[in-house]
């Protein structure tokens, strides 16, 4: 157990850098709305241009992952972050910032077919659960990580683009490090990933579909959070970003006790993982609900946004446990590009949809909109439940 537990520390460490510096984006929408006089529909646009250069890459890198490991996938991947990162503190205008995302989005798409993988090859089943969820931590730690350094510290010492090009320095110092403490397990065959075999898992599609509803929540909560507290709930930037950094460290909590139940559960692991997960996005649809109730006192709306976290943002971890436990483990790279992908989907359309509703109506309307999307999610994930309770299921 040592061993593992000293790859899943370099692997929790890898993914909290790399997030921090993906979730930059996200952080500072409201630096970047000051600093290049955006809408809040751009800032939509923004996060969907991320997450797009994120979904196209997706499926490549789950090939190569299979196919040459995840050590190099990773270090190569921290390293194009670092470049990615700080293009968009560099960007002056809006269409430089808009490619800057997407060169950022491409390169996180290293992360979870990478760091998946690992996880399946270096953890026992026991408690996997419990490290998907330790290991998707480094999600939301980075992001926290990026709101206080990126919003609350570096503008407050220096210029407002400081904290994303401090980022940068920190992914390529990190790169090589983990370049020489990791070990890494070797790859198998390059082969384009089986979609139609995967087509034929039926909890695996229904998981994923659940996936595409429940990744607009999440991605869209992420990049709007710092402006609804701003705008609508009018706190300082300084006080937004505290926000935001708490929200994801209640994020990271949800992820390790939502492991930790699944794993005392006795059920089989993947029906085990499907159960818990049911459970929390269903909270997290009532808690995205009372987001949108009319005159919420700032405490419960700062309130409502770090439950937010524990639920909606903290629901991936079980998300890939389950999906990692229904597939054969040679196939994980691509199983996990198509759920980040499922995940990336939702996140393409919500964004700009949400920002258009809270400039023409409310954010009120914004967060109504989120927890109806929501919803399908939770019904989705029903579906999967019931297949992984079925011994006939594929």
């Amino acid at each position: 157990m040592g061993s593992s537990a000293r790859q899943l520390g370099l692997l929790t460490g890898w993914q909290t850098v790399a997030s921090t510096c993906f979730y930059a984006l996200f952080a500072g929408t409201a630096l970047l709305s000051d600093a290049i006089g955006l809408s809040r529909f751009q800032v939509g646009l923004v996060v969907t241009a991320g997450t797009l250069g994120y979904t196209v890459a997706l499926f490549p890198v789950g090939a190569a992952v299979d196919g040459a490991g995840e050590k190099p996938v990773l270090v190569g991947g921290l390293l194009a972050l670092a470049l990615g990162v700080a293009a968009v503190g560099l960007a002056g205008s809006y269409y430089p910032l808009l490619a800057a995302a997407c060169v950022l989005g491409a390169a996180y798409a290293t992360a979870m077919p990478a760091t998946n993988r690992a996880i399946v090859t270096t953890i026992p089943a026991a408690i996997r659960g419990r490290a998907m969820g330790i290991k998707q931590v480094g999600v939301t730690g980075g992001s926290g990580v990026a709101a206080v350094l990126v919003v609350s510290f570096a503008p407050s010492v220096g210029a407002w683009n400081l904290g994303f090009l401090l980022v940068g320095g920190l992914a390529v110092v990190v790169a090589l490090l983990f370049a020489l403490g990791y070990s890494g397990t070797p790859g198998g065959e390059w082969r384009l990933p089986d979609v139609r075999a995967l087509g034929q898992n039926t909890a695996y599609v229904s998981l994923a579909g659940a996936g595409f509803f429940l990744g607009a929540a999440l991605f869209t909560t992420v990049g709007y959070a710092t402006l609804y507290l701003t705008d609508a709930v009018e706190v300082s930037v300084a006080v937004a970003g505290a926000g935001f950094a708490a929200m994801q460290v209640s994020g990271s909590g949800g992820r390790v006790v939502a492991g930790w139940v699944a794993d005392r559960r006795t059920e089989p692991e993947a029906r085990a993982n499907a159960l818990v997960l049911l459970g929390q996005a269903t909270l997290g649809v009532l808690l995205l609900a009372a987001l949108a109730t009319p005159g919420l006192p700032k405490p419960i709306a700062m309130a409502a946004l770090v439950g937010v976290g524990a639920t909606v943002l903290g629901f991936t971890g079980l998300y890939y446990a389950c999906m990692t436990a229904l597939v054969p483990t040679d196939e994980v790279g691509a199983a996990t590009a198509g759920g980040q992908t499922a995940l990336n989907g939702g996140a393409l359309l919500a964004p700009p949809a949400f920002g258009f509703l809270a400039d023409t109506i409310s954010f009120r309307a914004s967060w109504a909109l989120l927890a109806g999307v929501a919803t399908v999610g939770v019904a989705l994930l029903a579906v999967t439940v019931r297949r992984t309770g079925d011994p006939t299921a594929g």
